[in-house]
């Protein structure tokens, strides 16, 4: 899909000529400029060649049909992820990603093991939301949610990202809600007080992980520049400001952040108004050592949160038998 041409293709018509063809594309959801026979023959074939929408996908399907998950191949050949996760309640939430492979390296990552291609425009992430609105369509169901929490670090790309997110929102073109947008950070603290200035109600989000430096430091090498003190000072300036809640994202790993003391631990950090902790069961991955925790320590671990009144919950685990962790779709050879 690339669109790039359409307003140098359209300049010339009158302007509602450019409205339906954008209805098309974000509304209609076309995937071939054939279907909107309200535009004239030749524009249509100028519009298949120059401006094709056809997303060439791979697709793997959960076993429960809850989770979906598609690997993209951008025009330069290079690929990259997306999920679709439809939960019991009706929500149907796309994670997209919004880089090629990702520079920070988390341990526990099978993105980080690609490395960094390069970053995606606005449009090769909002292709990923298209994608799978087209998917539900044909089921009589929409998108109602959207996640940055794929492959990449978001605000490493910020001014894509952004401009992704307010196409996502905006009510012309595919009219998500802000508030059920999401972009996650693993502590890009710049990122943070940009985000604080937008004025948006789109969610923040924080990959947190482990609730000590020395631990993070091992888990996510990103915390050795922008360590917890400074993280949780860059939240606390952005809930001053915004007066929003942030959720911090935790993964549960067997045996390395999933003990009483970290329990503990993170209890003490996270006693504050406007935080929320998401915890989340790892999914294991090729190239390394770690496993999801125990049902027995995820208990234990949860109890100490309660009894420390930490604002928590447990985030149902999606695509176990689809490789759902970030990178490990499009990082395989098949």
């Amino acid at each position: 899909m690339n669109i790039d041409k359409l307003s140098k293709i359209l300049e010339a018509l009158p302007k509602y000529r450019t409205k339906q063809a954008k209805e098309a594309i974000f509304k209609n959801l076309i995937s071939d400029w054939n279907k909107a026979t309200f535009l004239p023959l030749n524009l249509r074939q100028e519009l298949n060649e120059k401006c094709p929408l056809e997303i060439k996908a791979e697709m793997l399907v959960s076993k429960k049909k809850d989770s979906v998950k598609a690997k993209i191949t951008l025009d330069d050949g290079l690929l990259v992820e997306t999920v679709l996760m439809r939960h019991k309640d009706g929500r149907n939430t796309v994670c997209v990603s919004s880089q090629v492979g990702c520079p920070l390296g988390c341990s526990f990552c099978t993105t980080g093991k690609m490395g960094f291609k390069r970053n995606l425009t606005p449009m090769e992430i909002v292709e990923q939301v298209i994608f799978f609105a087209r998917y539900l369509k044909k089921g009589g169901k929409k998108v109602t949610n959207v996640t940055f929490m794929g492959m990449g670090e978001p605000f490493l790309n910020y001014e894509n990202v952004m401009r992704s997110a307010r196409i996502i929102n905006t009510k012309e073109k595919l009219n998500i809600g802000a508030r059920n947008i999401s972009i996650s950070t693993a502590g890009i603290i710049e990122g943070i007080e940009k985000f604080a200035k937008e004025g948006t109600q789109i969610n923040l989000a924080i990959s947190l992980h482990a609730p000590s430096n020395e631990l993070r430091s091992k888990l996510m090498p990103i915390n050795r520049k922008y360590h917890l003190e400074r993280l949780l000072a860059a939240v606390d300036a952005y809930i001053k400001k915004t007066k929003r809640q942030v959720m911090f994202e935790y993964l549960l790993i067997k045996n390395v952040n999933d003990t009483e003391s970290c329990a503990r631990e993170l209890a003490r950090i996270m006693k504050k108004p406007l935080y929320y902790v998401n915890l989340i069961l790892y999914n294991s991955t090729s190239g390394n050592n770690f496993s999801p925790s125990s049902a027995e320590k995820v208990k234990k671990f949860k109890e100490i949160l309660k009894k420390n009144k930490v604002v928590f919950s447990q985030r149902f685990r999606f695509g176990e038998d689809i490789k759902a962790a970030c990178g490990q779709f499009a990082g395989s050879k098949n």
